[in-house]
């Protein structure tokens, strides 16, 4: 059931049994899991059924550290959450990025691969991904192409394939909207912003949370439990902000909250061609996977990529990375393909804040031969060169951080400050890989590879080639890491937060560690866990 916050009467006090904050992707796990298992829930989530400029404003904030782009075209504050820009990868974490390696300081989860192994099949029910199998040359066999095989790697190769699943269509939205307009047990309040969560008097336990619409609106929400899910960057935000009764902030003792701020950093490192009898291969070229028929075993999409063994990981002292190949339209880079794409995204509906519409339409007036290049290299998908790209683990960076802002939203929440750092672990990381790489592509007859200048000689780009708005990959984690000791972490290994009895964390912001794989399959897997261990506190049965 939806319920539009804007009519609820000011001063009203909603009581459920779990309150969750957010109906982005671990949201909407949680409220399906609740609703099949006839848990009472409400879902506050801050936006509405479609995007809106006001509410997409509450997301902007200050930028420190390295370039980047936080806000617009990343996140998405309304039903679905970040799903609605999401390209779909699915690939669950490897065990060595829950190992605690003694390389990489401040490394492990409080659990290993084999505690989330019982929700990985539920978290693929969940985004309708078909069966939980990962067995590539399985895959392959079955669709039996000339143009997609396997590299001929030799046995004592250092590179291994890994196979990625593809979530077709991406967007929660269109897939839980029906099952959440008529939900039984799940209230799902629209336009409901979050903004203190209150402790009882002289306890332990969170009493309520605040709400506020920007049409003026007050109430709140008591429950016996409260998830925060509201993404990597946010779910720090209101537990900082909410500081009226602890100064710090809830689950702030340690000075821990909004620290180890990640991502993945995603550059293109070379050019590659491919041997005579490779040429056209589709398998590892992410151009040639999401939503292509080619790459489709009955309706399921699938794709490769390539990665350093964990054993030649553990030899290098190096942080997990994969290696994408990715062929590029013609006319990519320029002004007008930048002009296009932007123009592009605003007629969807996506927000775009990176340049303006105005300059958007002169600079196509400007240059219509190379925007006309660049539309038509889409369209019949024309490709030029083929490019080797990295997609690295980030170390976790305690100086890394999401803080507040001395500025205020349209709320009167301070906004946020995030302030992305990484070490030179992650530069040798990605450089080593690369090299790597090219290496045993060219021992093995596969390709030719041109590399280009080492991010420890030339520091990190401005802008990264495998996308034109950002250095990262827009997977925001580790804000709220996951640790056994408060001193550590934020929340323990069930996701409560430490020192609060009844407050959970839902999503990529308890990642303590990252791997270089897609987080969402992983946060699903989570949120499903963290489900069943709300349900059988409420006595709900599945």
């Amino acid at each position: 059931m939806f319920v539009d916050s804007r009519l609820v009467g000011a001063g009203t006090e909603v009581r459920t049994g779990v309150c969750v904050i957010g109906a982005g992707v671990a949201g909407l796990t949680l409220a399906m899991e609740f609703e099949r298992a006839g848990v009472d829930a409400v879902v506050l989530e801050s936006g509405g059924l479609q995007p809106d400029g006001a509410t997409a404003d509450l997301y902007r904030g200050e930028t420190r550290g390295l370039p980047y782009v936080f806000a617009d075209g990343s996140r998405y504050r309304y039903f679905g959450g970040s799903s609605n820009g999401w390209a779909g990868y699915c690939r669950p974490l490897a065990p060595i990025d829950f190992a605690q390696r003694e390389w990489v300081p401040d490394s492990g989860w409080p659990l290993d691969a084999s505690a989330l192994e019982p929700y990985l099949p539920r978290a693929h029910d969940f985004l309708d991904l078909g069966p939980f199998d990962y067995r590539l040359p399985e895959w392959i066999g079955r669709i039996d192409r000339s143009d997609v095989r396997r590299f001929p790697m030799p046995q004592d190769s250092r590179l291994e394939d890994l196979m990625t699943r593809f979530c077709v269509p991406t967007s929660l939205r269109g897939r839980y909207l029906d099952p959440m307009r008529h939900s039984r047990h799940v209230s799902v309040y629209l336009y409901a912003n979050a903004t203190q969560i209150e402790l009882m008097p002289e306890s332990d336990r969170v009493g309520r949370i605040e709400v506020k619409t920007l049409t003026g609106g007050r109430f709140s929400v008591s429950a016996k439990s409260f998830v925060v899910a509201c993404g990597g960057i946010e779910n720090a935000r209101l537990l900082l902000a909410s500081n009226r009764q602890v100064p710090a902030g809830i689950g702030n003792r340690y000075d821990i909250v909004g620290r180890y701020f990640a991502d993945h950093p995603w550059l293109t490192v070379g050019r590659m061609r491919y041997a005579p009898h490779l040429r056209g291969n589709r398998l590892y070229d992410r151009m040639h996977q999401h939503k292509s028929q080619v790459m489709a075993v009955d309706g399921r999409y699938f794709g490769a990529q390539l990665a350093l063994k964990p054993a030649v990981q553990q030899h290098e002292r190096l942080l997990n990375a994969h290696l994408n190949l990715a062929s590029v339209f013609r006319g990519a880079g320029s002004r007008a393909a930048r002009a296009w794409i932007g123009l592009a995204r605003r007629i969807k509906g996506l927000p775009e804040v990176q340049s303006s519409l105005f300059g958007e339409l002169r600079t196509l007036a400007l240059t219509p031969a190379g925007a006309a290049t660049f539309a038509l290299a889409r369209r019949l998908r024309l490709f030029g060169d083929l490019h080797l790209e990295v997609v690295c683990e980030p170390s976790p960076n305690r100086n890394s951080r999401v803080t507040l802002s001395s500025r205020n939203d349209a709320l009167g929440m301070p906004r946020v400050v995030v302030d992305w750092q990484m070490d030179d672990s992650v530069k040798r990381t990605i450089d080593r890989t690369a090299a790597i790489a090219a290496e045993e592509l060219r021992t093995a007859g596969v390709a030719e590879v041109e590399l280009f200048k080492p991010i420890q000689e030339s520091g990190w780009p401005d802008e990264a080639p495998a996308s034109w708005r950002n250095l990262g990959s827009w997977h925001h984690m580790g804000t709220t890491r996951m640790h056994t000791s408060p001193s550590h972490g934020v929340v323990d290994d069930h996701c409560r937060v430490h020192g609060v009895e009844n407050l959970y964390i839902a999503g990529s912001s308890v990642f303590p560690t990252y791997g270089a794989n897609f987080p969402t399959l992983t946060i699903v897997a989570l949120a499903i866990r963290l489900a069943d261990r709300l349900r059988a506190e409420a006595g709900g049965s599945r």
